[in-house]
């Protein structure tokens, strides 16, 4: 499949939108790019127009998004380019979105400190784990394992 990533450096315009879903989590927020350029003749740093993409995010990504960017932060996001057009307004409007594969702090512009989210196993049922008797191993030395390699995993974080 033939799609055009890109990545893409400017600051966050909006607060992220997060939302549970039946799949997981959805955060959108607007993100402005503004190109810089130094002008020759006077010897100065001049804006260009700002362009603004709407950013899509889905599961982890989504949930780590609404808890880590806010407003005016600088980022960078790397995605897949979508363009739309939709009928608003008695006109034809062209919409470009990105589908974030990775969204992090631009670190040329400030500092950072990353924290890992650790993600507990999912619950494991008796029934789901029976021997061939039919009986449950929850009990059992490898259940025991788990629950304490687990216990260890949120410890360390």
């Amino acid at each position: 499949m033939n799609e055009t990533m890109v990545t893409l450096v400017g600051n966050a315009a909006t607060a992220v939108e997060f939302r549970e879903t039946a799949t997981g989590g959805m955060a959108r927020f607007r993100f402005a790019v503004t190109p810089r350029r130094r002008d020759r003749e006077t010897q100065l740093w001049t804006d260009g127009p700002t362009s603004f993409y709407t950013v899509w995010a889905w599961r982890t990504l989504a949930a780590n998004l609404a808890g880590s960017v806010g407003i005016g932060e600088p980022l960078v996001v790397h995605g897949r380019l979508k363009v739309r057009e939709e009928e608003r307004e008695g006109g034809r409007r062209t919409f470009v979105d990105v589908e974030a594969v990775a969204v992090g702090h631009d670190l040329s512009r400030g500092t950072a400190a990353f924290r890992r989210v650790v993600r507990t196993e999912p619950a494991l049922t008796a029934a789901s784990h029976s021997g061939a008797d039919g009986e449950s191993d929850a009990g059992s030395g490898a259940s025991r394992a788990r629950s304490e390699r687990a216990a260890e995993k949120v410890a360390v974080s």
